[in-house]
C-alpha cells in the first residue's frame, strides 16, 4: 500500500511549529508495510489543499491529512475534500455532544463557531477524539483511503493509535508484533554499531532505533499470520539484545528512563532528596512530572549560591574556599549533609559549570560532579559535558536519572 502524508498549516511553511506529526506517521506505518512515499505541506488555502489532495488521490491508495479540522475559519480540510467528492457535511449527533460536555467539564462557554467540528461528510466514518474537539475522519472512495486526523500531535497520536491503527492493520490482514528496548548511558551511533550485522540483513523482523538526549530506544517489529512463528522470532532477537546491551537496557517499553526511574523509587519505597546548583531545580522538576512521586520524593532544595549552600546544606566556608563550589568535595559534602537533613535514604547532589561563562582551563565549561549518597554509601561521579547552556544542564539530569537507577539494581 502506497501512502501520502499531507500537513495542512500555513504555521508549517513559515517556520513556527515544527511538524513531528510526519516524522511519527512515517515511522508508525513502516512498521505496518505500508511506504510512505510522499510528504507534503500546503497552507490554509482552499485551492491549493484541492490540488494537493487530487494529486494524492491519483498516485497513492491511502492519504492521511493532519491539521485543518479545527472550528475557526481557516480550517478547511474536510470541507475542501468533502467538496471534491462531492459529499455533503451532516452533523454528528455524538461528535455534537462530546462538544458540549468538553465545555461543561472545562466551565467554558462555548462559541457557535465550535459546533462546526462536529460536521461531518456523509458516508464517512467518525473516529471520536478522545484528548480534544476535533475528531478524526475516514472516507473511502473509489478504492482509495483519505483519514483526517487533527494537527495537534497529542490528538493525533492518541488517535492514530487507538482508532487508525487498528483499520490499518485489518485492512493489510497481517500481524505485527513489536519489543522495546529502552537505553541509557549509550549514544544512538554506538547502539546502531553494536546492530549493523543485524541491520544491514533485516528482513523480518526489522530494527528502528530513535535517539533523544540520554535514551536510544530500539524497535524489533516482525510480520506475519502465525504469532507463534513471530514471537518465537523476536525471542531469538532478545537473546542478542540482552548479550549486547546488557547493562544499558533501562526498560522493555517506550518509557523514558525518568518514568523508570520514579516507577522503580514508588514500587520499591525508596525516598529521595535532591540538592541542586547547576541544574537550577531541573532534577527535582522533572521528578515531579510523575504523578505518584509525592511518596517518596519530599526534599528538593536548589543552592546555587555558596550562601545557599551554607545556609541551607550547613556546608563549611572552608571546604568551598579551599576547593571551589564545582568540586568533588563540594559535591560530596552537599550530598552527605542532604542526607542528614532530609533522612532520605538516597540522596543526589550536583553541582557544576553549565556556561557559557564560568569556566577556566583548570575547571571548564561542562565540567559537572555528581554525589550519590545511598543507604549510607557514598560516591561521587565526574563528567565533561558538551553542548550550550541547556544541554549541559539537561545532559546532567539525565545522567542523575541513570545513576539512581544503576545504584539501586546494581544493589539488588
Amino acid at each position: 500500500m502506497k501512502c501520502e502524508l499531507i500537513s495542512v498549516g500555513t504555521e508549517l511553511l513559515v517556520g513556527d511549529t515544527l511538524n513531528t506529526n510526519v516524522q511519527y506517521l512515517s515511522r508508525e506505518l513502516s512498521q505496518l508495510g505500508i511506504r510512505v512515499h510522499f510528504h507534503t505541506t500546503v497552507g490554509d488555502n482552499p485551492k491549493r489543499l484541492e490540488d494537493a489532495v487530487k494529486i494524492a488521490f491519483e498516485r497513492s491508495d491511502l492519504i492521511i491529512t493532519t491539521g485543518g479540522l479545527g472550528p475557526t475559519q481557516d480550517d478547511l480540510t474536510k470541507e475542501v475534500i468533502a467538496g471534491i467528492y462531492n459529499k455533503k457535511l451532516i452533523q454528528d449527533e455524538k461528535t455534537k455532544e462530546d462538544l458540549l460536555q468538553y465545555f461543561v467539564n472545562r466551565e467554558f462557554t462555548m462559541t457557535p463557531n465550535n459546533l462546526k467540528q462536529a460536521f461531518i461528510p456523509e458516508t464517512a466514518e467518525v473516529l471520536y477524539n478522545p484528548c480534544g474537539t476535533a475528531p478524526g475522519i475516514l472516507l473511502r472512495e473509489q478504492g482509495r483511503i483519505i483519514i483526517m486526523l487533527p494537527g495537534p500531535p497529542k490528538e493525533m497520536t492518541r488517535l492514530y493509535e487507538e482508532a487508525v491503527l487498528p483499520i490499518l492493520r485489518k485492512d493489510q490482514n497481517q500481524l505485527v508484533l513489536s519489543r522495546y528496548y529502552n537505553l541509557s548511558d549509550i549514544g544512538e551511533s554506538a547502539a546502531e554499531d553494536r546492530l549493523l550485522d543485524l541491520i544491514d540483513n533485516q528482513t523480518n523482523p526489522t530494527i528502528a532505533t530513535y535517539a533523544k538526549m540520554g535514551e536510544v530506544l530500539i524497535r524489533i517489529t516482525a510480520n506475519g499470520d502465525n504469532e507463534a512463528k513471530m514471537n518465537a522470532l523476536l525471542d531469538h532477537y532478545e537473546k542478542i539484545m540482552l548479550e549486547r546491551f546488557k547493562d544499558n537496557i533501562f526498560s522493555f517499553s517506550k518509557k523514558s528512563l525518568q518514568e523508570t526511574v520514579c516507577q522503580l523509587l514508588i514500587d520499591k519505597n525508596i525516598s529521595i532528596a535532591t540538592a541542586e546548583s547547576c541544574t537550577g531545580g531541573l532534577i527535582a522538576s522533572q521528578l515531579t512530572e510523575y504523578p505518584g512521586i509525592s511518596k517518596v520524593f519530599g526534599t528538593g532544595l536548589v543552592t546555587y549560591s555558596n550562601d545557599a549552600k551554607i545556609n541551607l546544606l550547613k556546608m563549611n566556608r572552608e571546604t568551598l574556599e579551599t576547593y571551589g563550589a564545582v568540586s568533588e568535595e563540594t559535591a560530596r559534602e552537599m550530598c552527605v549533609n542532604l542526607s542528614e537533613i532530609s533522612k532520605s535514604r538516597l540522596n543526589v547532589s550536583v553541582t557544576g559549570i553549565a556556561g557559557p561563562d564560568g569556566g577556566n582551563d583548570e575547571k571548564p565549561v561542562g565540567l559537572v560532579f555528581i554525589g550519590i549518597c545511598y543507604d549510607g554509601k557514598n560516591e561521587i561521579f565526574k563528567y565533561q559535558f558538551n553542548g550550550e547552556r541547556k544541554t549541559v544542564q539537561q545532559k546532567t539530569a539525565n545522567k542523575v536519572f541513570h545513576l539512581i537507577r544503576k545504584s539501586i539494581v546494581d544493589k539488588v
